[in-house]
């Protein structure tokens, strides 16, 4: 298909495999997802996502703490192994990204716009997803590799006391993202049948 937007569609895929291997400097990278965020559709143009996007340290940071709130939830040392090699090839990365909802945004809206009132929670959830697909897709076109994940709620008081957040911000995603040093596994799809119904007249 010679379709731009669905080639780079096409280039987004869950790399757990990440490293540091990037040409770009963490200021240019962070421009693209910011420029990604900002330019994603939200309802009212209500623009209800959040983001903390960091490098080195401070990204390693957010695996240090998903992995020491995991200890006292995984059920065996086993078991916990195998979760302590996931969160490392996430610390590997170059950076993560945390995506959150500014909560005081859709309660306010809820207010204000009374008649719609139970959708505008469901509308933020709606924003984020958009938002985090356009960043997890620019990243892809810049040839960084990245994956989401959701760690939250089990970690949402350590990261906003680590980082000194807004209690009004709720975290919603983490995207650790880097270098791709191993592609994506295969991806199956459903039948298109099963899928869509198309009606030409």
């Amino acid at each position: 298909m010679n379709n731009r937007v669905i080639n780079d569609l096409m280039k987004r895929r869950t790399i757990y495999a990440l490293g540091r291997n990037v040409h770009q400097d963490p200021a240019e990278i962070a421009e693209v997802i910011k420029a990604a965020i900002k330019h994603s559709p939200t309802a009212f143009n209500t623009q209800t996502v959040r983001a903390v996007i960091l490098f080195g340290q401070s990204s390693e940071e957010v695996w240090d703490i998903v992995e020491e709130r995991l200890k006292s939830e995984v059920a065996n040392e086993k078991a916990f192994k195998k979760t302590q090699a996931k969160i490392a090839s996430f610390r590997e990365g170059f950076g993560t990204v945390l995506f959150f909802t500014d909560t005081d945004v859709v309660k306010q809206l809820e207010k204000s716009f009374p008649l719609y009132a139970d959708n505008f929670a469901d509308w933020a959830e709606q924003g984020i997803g958009g938002a985090q697909q356009a960043v997890w897709v620019a990243l892809a076109q810049e040839g960084i590799g990245a994956s989401l994940q959701h760690y939250n709620p089990l970690i949402d008081e350590l990261i906003a006391s680590e980082f000194d957040l807004p209690s009004n911000w709720k975290l919603r995603a983490q995207m650790p993202f880097g270098s791709i040093e191993a592609p994506a596994s295969s991806k199956d799809f459903i039948a298109d049948e099963e899928r869509f119904k198309v009606r030409f007249e």
